[in-house]
């Protein structure tokens, strides 16, 4: 459990509103509303990529820019995918993780893709042999489809070896 901060400007783009602009709301908009709209976004996201926990519950608070996410999740593997589903949304800063999981196991790093940044070399960095990036590739589905296909801002897992 804990924070995990992420670049607001990269991810899926799930809400309407620009995520350069001011958190503030123009005046007459009901803020509560918004920040329901968008949580129930997230969580429609979340359940699309066949990811779910128990008592599975989102949050969204626009002023911060914080995802706050509550449930129990089966496993590791699924809490942490979870999270970066939350996080990898444009307009997203950070999320605090409030899941627990069902059966412990060991927790992953996180990398921030950057620009040039390749699989290959993202796993030369992680585990020092480029040719392990088939392993990150299917730790991060089914958010990526395609090992060619990450973007600068993305947060990828990097499980333990």
């Amino acid at each position: 459990m804990g924070i995990l901060n992420f670049i607001k400007e990269a991810g899926e783009k799930l809400f309407a509103t620009d995520a350069k602009a001011d958190p503030a709301p123009p005046e007459g908009v009901d803020v509560d509303a918004a920040n329901r709209t968008a949580a129930e976004a997230i969580e429609t996201y979340i359940r699309s990529m066949n990811l779910d926990a128990t008592g599975l519950t989102v949050t969204f608070d626009g002023a911060s820019r914080t995802v706050t996410v509550f449930g129990v999740a089966p496993d590791q593997e699924t809490k942490e995918k979870i999270v970066l589903c939350c996080g990898n949304v444009k307009g997203v800063e950070a999320v605090e993780d409030k899941l627990s999981v069902s059966t412990a196991s060991a927790e992953s790093q996180y990398h921030t893709v950057e620009s040039g940044d390749t699989l290959w070399k993202v796993a030369e960095k992680a585990y020092g042999n480029g040719s392990q990036y088939p392993d990150i590739f299917e730790a991060n589905k089914p958010m990526l489809s395609d090992p060619d296909k990450i973007y600068p801002g993305q947060v990828l897992r990097i499980p333990a070896v």
